[in-house]
């Protein structure tokens, strides 16, 4: 919660910049803490969807069969990790899109936008999104977890030693942003669906229709606008970690660093990291 209101600006903003009206239209620096109620409502139950799923799935997957031996737990860690998301984001997504409704809406109110939402479309309008954002979460956690595991290995063998907690941060940090870096696009499109007006094309939910609405009126920048959407959760992997040591308009392409401190901060104040075992989020993330 501390890391979500610390970081909810960032995410205001990069809302802003993903929104099809432009980041100024969409209230640009003004109410920057606009739908935090609806971020703080959804944190702490979608953070506890994802612990129980992924914690039973990885523990039915590692009980027996193929994907209990050690050389398998990279693929156990990452279908856990996915299908943790997929449930998560049944509580992370109603919240997610009258949160960023009210991001791009700064004078209305978390509760105006959930009603304007419940009188539109109904409680199906609340899961608008949901399949862009589980198709963002999914390819982010094949992306990021690999990578971390490996980047703690290779370190740990070329010093001779376990890392500490601020050179697994560094692995981490590193691997989050190359995920948000290759999955940005989805984010956004994730981002236009949301924020979409009901009945619309875009409101469909269509994602490569999206993705070239979004290419053809403003090229790659619009497809990299703003970044990873900063849930302040940790991904599975530092959710593990952390639980067994005591988870438009263009802009800058250092954006994706801006999600590596939503995902990663908790990691600076752990314990030193012993080396990577089988059984080792932000948003929701995020949020």
């Amino acid at each position: 919660m501390f890391v979500d209101l610390t970081l909810f600006p960032l995410d205001t903003i990069k809302t802003r910049l993903q929104s099809q009206q432009g980041f100024y239209k969409a209230g640009g620096f003004r109410g920057i803490y606009a739908g935090v109620p609806s971020a703080a409502v959804g944190s702490f139950p979608s953070a506890a969807a994802f612990f129980v799923t992924y914690e039973c799935t990885k523990s039915l997957l590692g009980a027996g069969g193929a994907l209990s031996a050690p050389h398998a737990a990279p693929v156990t860690h990452m279908l856990a990790a996915s299908l943790g998301e997929i449930v998560a984001c049944l509580i992370r997504v109603p919240t997610e899109v009258v949160k960023q409704r009210t991001q791009a809406s700064p004078f209305t109110t978390t509760y105006h936008t959930l009603l304007a939402a419940l009188r539109e479309e109904g409680v199906r309008g609340l899961y608008r999104g949901f399949g862009s954002t589980v198709l963002r979460e999914i390819p982010f956690s094949l992306v990021q977890f690999p990578l971390w595991e490996y980047l703690k290995i290779l370190w740990s063998r070329r010093q001779g030693h376990t890392l500490y907690s601020w050179q697994a941060a560094v692995c981490g940090a590193f691997a989050g942003a190359v995920a948000a870096f290759v999955t940005t696009p989805l984010d956004v499109a994730k981002t236009r669906i949301m924020l979409a007006k009901a009945g619309s094309t875009m409101a469909s939910g269509n994602i490569p229709l999206v993705l070239y609405d979004v290419w053809k009126s403003q090229g790659l920048t619009g497809l990299k606008a703003a970044s990873d959407e900063g849930r302040s959760e940790l991904p599975a992997e530092d959710k593990t970690s952390a639980t067994e040591n005591n988870k438009q308009p263009s802009f800058s392409w250092d954006t994706p660093w801006l999600n590596v401190y939503s995902r990663f901060g908790l990691g600076l104040s752990q314990t030193p990291v012993g080396h990577p075992s089988p059984h080792c989020r932000s948003r929701k993330h995020k949020n």
